[in-house]
C-alpha cells in the first residue's frame, strides 16, 4: 500500500477519532494537519507511513503527545472548549486515547500498545481507567431518534444498561421536536435517515433551537458527514455498531459536555 492509498483510506477515520479525542473538528483536523505535514517533510516517517492504519495513528499519537490543547486554538473559546478543560484533569488522556482506540476505531489491544508506545497490560489497565471514570459520570436522560424498532430497542436496552434513562423515541422529525419539548433530555442519540423521508440533521437543529444538548449521530453512511466540505458531526457511531463504542462516544459526549453537535 503507497502512502497515498494508506492516506484515502485511513484519513476520515483519523479525523473522526481526533475530534473524538480533543472534543473538538477544528482541534482535532489541526493535529491531524501537523501528522501530515511531518510526513511530507520526513521521508522516513512517509515511507513508515505507507504500511498501514497502524502506523498513521502511531504517528499522530506523537503529535498529540508533543501538545497540549491549549497548543491548537479554536478561535472559539467557548462552554464547550471550557468544559473540555475541567474535566481533562478528571481523566488522563492516554486513558482516554486507549479506550477509543480500542472501541471507535476497532484497534485490538496489541495494536493500540504500538500505537502507545505502551504494553499490552498497559493498555487494558489505561481501558479499565477509562471505563471507571463513565462510571462515574453523572446519569441523564436520552432521547433515541431512530426509525428502526428493533434497533430503537437495542439502543434503549444498552442506554438503560449504562444507568441512562430514555426519555423517549422518535421515528421522525416532528416526532423528535414532540418528544424533547415534553422532556428535555440532557443526551440526543440521531439517526440519519428517518421513516418519513425526513433527516436526522434537521431534526437536530429543530431541537437545537430549542435548547443546547450534547448529540451522537449513528448512522450505516459515515461518509456521507465526513467529507470535509461542512461542519462535520463531532461524534459519530457507525451502524452495525458494538455497545463499546456506543458506549464510548457516550462518554465522550458527557465527558466534554459538548453543547455542539458539530466541532
Amino acid at each position: 500500500m503507497t502512502f497515498a492509498d494508506n492516506l484515502a483510506t485511513s484519513l476520515p477515520l483519523l479525523r473522526r477519532y481526533a475530534r473524538a479525542l480533543t472534543g473538538s473538528q477544528k482541534t482535532g483536523d489541526a493535529f491531524v494537519r501537523q501528522t501530515l505535514e511531518a510526513a511530507l517533510a520526513d521521508a522516513v516517517l512517509k515511507e513508515q507511513l505507507a504500511q498501514g492504519r497502524v502506523a498513521l495513528y502511531r504517528a499522530f499519537n506523537k503529535v498529540w503527545s508533543g501538545a497540549s490543547l491549549e497548543a491548537v486554538d479554536d478561535g472559539e473559546g467557548g462552554l464547550h472548549e471550557t468544559a473540555a478543560q475541567d474535566r481533562l484533569r478528571a481523566i488522563t488522556p492516554v486513558a482516554r486515547q486507549a479506550l477509543l482506540l480500542t472501541t471507535l476505531e476497532d484497534f485490538t489491544y496489541a495494536e493500540a500498545a504500538v500505537i502507545l508506545d505502551r504494553s499490552e497490560n498497559d493498555v487494558a489497565e489505561l481501558v479499565r481507567e477509562a471505563i471507571a471514570e463513565i462510571d462515574r459520570e453523572t446519569a441523564t436522560s436520552v432521547l433515541i431518534i431512530e426509525d428502526e424498532p428493533l434497533i430503537a430497542m437495542q439502543l434503549e436496552d444498552l442506554v438503560s444498561g449504562l444507568g441512562h434513562e430514555v426519555c423517549g423515541t422518535a421515528a421522525t422529525r416532528s416526532q423528535a421536536q414532540q418528544v424533547f419539548s415534553r422532556t428535555s433530555p440532557g443526551l440526543v442519540l440521531a439517526d440519519i435517515q428517518l421513516a418519513d423521508g425526513s433527516s436526522g440533521l434537521d431534526a437536530v437543529d429543530d431541537i437545537l433551537a430549542l435548547a443546547s444538548v450534547p448529540v451522537i449521530f449513528i448512522t450505516a453512511y459515515p461518509e456521507r458527514l465526513l467529507t470535509g466540505d461542512r461542519p462535520e458531526p463531532t461524534y459519530l457511531v457507525t451502524k452495525p455498531f458494538r455497545e463499546a463504542t456506543v458506549r464510548a462516544a457516550i462518554s465522550q459526549a458527557l465527558f466534554f459536555n459538548s453543547t455542539k453537535p458539530f466541532g
